[in-house]
């Protein structure tokens, strides 16, 4: 394939990403029922999640156990702030409310985060119907207490939500050739304080 033939392809997905993006802002989506989630402060509902906004982008997140799901929630989470001049922003684990904090704080996450721990949310407002903890996005978006599912997204290998597989695709990388770690740091075979008491 030559590299004009390259750019045309570029330029086609572009264009069908524009479209899709045109289909997804005049689509009204179904009204659907106000959940209920446990954050550190409480029990708290889909509704409170909106804080006052008329959109919320709810990130779905497998939790702490999973490496790709902690991959797209370390590249989201720059944009947090652009994120939340816009809308609402929450992330979703069936993981409790400490563990989440916890884990969040340890990555540096900006993250509004509640527990829908495993139950009735996740089950019915998956992103892949038939997989009740699979990664992705929903937004929803609220016309007086009526909220409204807009639009959803399956976050996998390759999707548009994780720049990191574009960049490893110039290089001609995908799932295949590379994995997510939570950390790259490789422990020197010589430590300066003695190396007691490792902990691997």
């Amino acid at each position: 394939m030559s590299h004009e033939q390259i750019q045309q392809l570029e330029m086609q997905i572009f264009e069908l990403t524009q479209k899709l993006n045109g289909l997804r802002k005049r689509q009204r989506g179904e009204a659907v029922k106000n959940y209920a989630f446990e954050t550190l402060n409480g029990k708290t509902s889909l509704l409170d999640l909106f804080a006052g906004r008329s959109t919320l982008l709810a990130i779905h997140n497998m939790g702490q156990g999973c490496r790709y799901c902690t991959l797209w929630a370390d590249g989201i989470n720059p944009f947090v702030p652009h994120l939340e001049s816009a809308m609402s922003v929450v992330l979703l684990s069936k993981d409790s409310p400490e563990v989440q904090r916890q884990f969040a704080n340890s990555r540096q996450w900006r993250f509004r985060t509640a527990s829908h721990h495993g139950g009735d949310y996740i089950r019915e407002q998956t992103v892949m119907p038939g997989s009740d903890n699979m990664p992705g996005a929903v937004v929803y978006e609220l016309d007086g207490d009526t909220i409204y599912r807009k639009s959803s997204a399956v976050f996998g290998p390759g999707d548009l939500y994780c720049s990191i597989w574009n960049l490893l695709g110039l290089a001609g990388m995908g799932e295949a050739e590379w994995t997510p770690q939570y950390s790259y740091w490789t422990r020197p075979e010589k430590l300066d304080d003695g190396g007691q008491n490792i902990i691997e």
